[in-house]
């Protein structure tokens, strides 16, 4: 991003742990965006500044959000909405409001060409006295396509949502800021200037580069200088027979929602981790090749770090081949329930 720490708003779903999370933020980042209330709350703790809780806040969620603005006043929070009927719970809170725009990916927020729509809740949350934050527009759908086919879908739905931001402006509004791109995304965001050229603040949101994974390194440019960060650290339990063994490593432990293989062993691109159970992670090995002893310790890199990052209590940090020390994994599952 030309070394401009204010163009990045990373999602923290995949840093977890608080000292990860002040890492980001002692290199300059200001700003990130989460996915829970103890995401946000742990971001708040790490000294973000301006946090946005990318994700439809409803029910007693509402509150929570409110409670933990309130114990961190310094922090400008803000979380999102896609319809009218969303805004009016935010009343006098100090919470911000961005609009949630759905790219194509289907999954949540409102159609970016309904501009009519778009321009009346920008209207909304500005008549109601809630600060309006700008737009959230997250284009992961892009990891389905190939590369050229992404960065045209990317570079296209940026010029939709320029169009939007104009409609918002036509009746007086500003548009603070423009959230766009996760990991899959964000190489064909970084090169685009199709909103930065027109002075807006255009803000890309990758978090899984932090640690990166099996598949996000599949995603970003080779010449970049990208490295996994976090490893599985498994250990070889049983020969079941024929080419296969199996490690202590299931789904509880790397997570399967990636598909098959859910990950790489370390030195091995040969040997395949298939479809874990529990607790148990079969590895095929190519036919004649022998299996690893019982009790081998396996580095795997998951295929899908950030939820792998959520089954651990606790992190060992290692630094120059040395244990630096054992962290918790502060934001992992849900906060206590109100």
């Amino acid at each position: 991003l030309g070394g401009d720490a204010n163009r990045w708003r990373p999602h923290l779903k995949t840093a977890k742990l608080l000292v990860a999370m002040q890492r980001i933020r002692e290199a300059g980042v200001l700003q990130a965006k989460c996915a829970t209330t103890l995401e946000l709350e742990t971001a708040c703790q790490a000294g973000f500044e301006d946090v946005l809780l990318a994700y439809p806040v409803l029910g007693p969620s509402v509150q929570a959000v409110m409670q933990i603005a309130e114990r961190h006043r310094q922090v400008r929070v803000s979380a999102l909405v896609e319809h009218a009927e969303m805004v009016a719970p935010w009343r006098g809170s100090g919470v911000g409001l961005f609009i949630d725009l759905n790219p194509g990916m289907n999954r949540t927020g409102m159609a970016a060409d309904r501009i009519d729509e778009v321009v009346a809740l920008a209207r909304l949350i500005n008549e109601a006295g809630i600060r309006f934050g700008g737009l959230h527009f997250y284009d992961g759908h892009a990891h389905r396509f190939p590369a050229e086919t992404a960065r045209e879908l990317v570079h296209a739905g940026y010029e939709r949502l320029l169009r939007v931001v104009r409609a918002i402006e036509a009746v007086g509004l500003t548009v603070p800021e423009v959230v766009t791109a996760g990991t899959p995304a964000f190489p064909h965001a970084a090169r685009c200037q199709v909103l930065t050229k027109v002075g807006l603040l255009h803000r890309v949101s990758p978090g899984t580069v932090l640690y990166n994974d099996r598949e996000s390194l599949s995603l970003l440019p080779v010449d970049a200088g990208y490295r996994p960060a976090v490893w599985v650290l498994s250990r070889v339990v049983s020969h079941p027979g024929g080419d296969r063994f199996c490690c202590d490593a299931g789904h509880k432990t790397l997570s399967a929602d990636a598909g098959d293989p859910t990950g790489e062993v370390a030195g091995h691109p040969e040997w395949t981790p298939r479809h874990p159970s529990e607790e148990h992670l079969p590895v095929d090995v190519p036919a004649g090749s022998g299996l690893p002893p019982r009790g081998t310790l396996l580095w795997l890199l998951p295929s899908h770090v950030c939820p792998t990052v959520n089954n651990f209590d606790a992190a060992v940090l290692l630094e120059g081949g040395m244990i630096r020390g054992v962290e918790p994994v502060t934001a992992r599952g849900r906060a206590a329930p109100l």
